[in-house]
């Protein structure tokens, strides 16, 4: 029996493994093993999990109806789904395109022909909203907000659409915040890095401020971003106030209280002056942050100019609760 055969036949019987069992179990060496497992993810036969030295290895699922090409999707829906359609599963395996789609298909019960072709049209309602990889989401603060103090406000992406869930852009950023993943965070922050460009020249933006996080953490989703997002740009110095309990914006599913709550614990404490600023939030549920900061920017004179908001995601409509992030 070949060596993989055999890493297999021991995988399939004890379910998850490690190196280090294989190489007692082989009685080869360790990099032999590494080398064998390495051919054996390659080829979609087994996956891993953890990260070192924990690391465990497990038979990947069956991939047949994919391989035999017994899923008929149309082409045109297939890329759709391909470039957009992100998931991680229970376990942090993360799952992008048909692939992706498929388990999120067989997860909840549902036809993977007919459900491509609703995602597709669930997909376009919402990516017309979309002008050169932004939403303009001014029409949202009018319907929630009498004084908008904000001159423009956009988002990259909705956090979620109808029935399917957190789009990419969602998924990436409640998990990169989560999970306080560095890597994650910097893919973000490349993908943010083009439309905030754009924004700045577009504006002649020359100061720029990031929403402190109220929840602790030992990797900071926001302080990477300003570490990672024009280190050269004047930043607009935000500060959030510590209280004796720290009450986070997501945990309030009133609007009154989510104005009085950034209204009472943030502060602007910036004596410079600017022609524009650009205000960068993570997600925007009612936007109750963004424009209670822009009211206290304007207060105090410092901008001369427009104040801008940027948002990585947000609701679709009204007073929408984003609780996860």
């Amino acid at each position: 029996m070949k060596t993989s055969e055999k890493i297999l036949q021991y995988i399939t019987e004890k379910k998850q493994v490690t190196v280090h069992e294989l190489v007692d179990y082989l009685e080869i060496s360790r990099m032999a093993v590494s080398k064998q497992l390495s051919n054996l993810i390659s080829e979609g036969k087994i996956n891993k999990t953890g990260k070192p030295p924990k690391v465990f290895y497990f038979i990947a699922a069956e991939k047949d109806e994919l391989e035999k090409g017994s899923i008929k999707i149309d082409p045109k829906i297939k890329n759709i789904i391909e470039k957009n359609f992100l998931l991680i599963t229970p376990f942090g395996q993360r799952l992008e395109g048909l692939e992706g789609f498929i388990y999120w298909c067989r997860k909840t019960n549902q036809s993977i022909e007919k459900s491509a072709g609703e995602y597709a049209d669930t997909w376009k309602k919402y990516d017309k909203f979309k002008k050169s990889g932004l939403i303009d989401g001014m029409e949202k603060f009018k319907q929630t907000f009498k004084t908008i103090y904000l001159d423009k406000v956009f988002y990259l992406d909705f956090y979620s659409i109808e029935r399917f869930g957190k789009t990419k852009l969602g998924q990436l950023l409640l998990y990169a915040k989560q999970s306080q993943n560095r890597k994650l965070i910097k893919e973000l922050t490349q993908i943010i890095k083009p439309q905030l460009d754009h924004l700045l020249k577009k504006f002649n933006i020359d100061g720029i401020g990031f929403i402190p996080p109220t929840v602790k953490r030992e990797v900071q989703f926001m302080k990477e971003l300003e570490k990672n997002l024009h280190p050269d740009l004047k930043k607009v110095s935000i500060v959030k106030v510590q209280s004796d309990i720290m009450v986070p914006q997501k945990t309030l599913n009133k609007l009154k209280d989510r104005v009085e709550n950034a209204k009472r614990t943030i502060v602007v404490d910036e004596s410079r002056n600017f022609e524009n600023i650009l205000l960068v939030d993570d997600a925007i549920g009612s936007g109750a942050t963004l424009n209670e900061t822009a009211e206290k920017i304007r207060a105090r004179g410092i901008c001369r100019g427009k104040i801008i908001g940027l948002s990585i995601t947000g609701s679709f409509k009204g007073f929408d609760v984003i609780n996860e992030v």
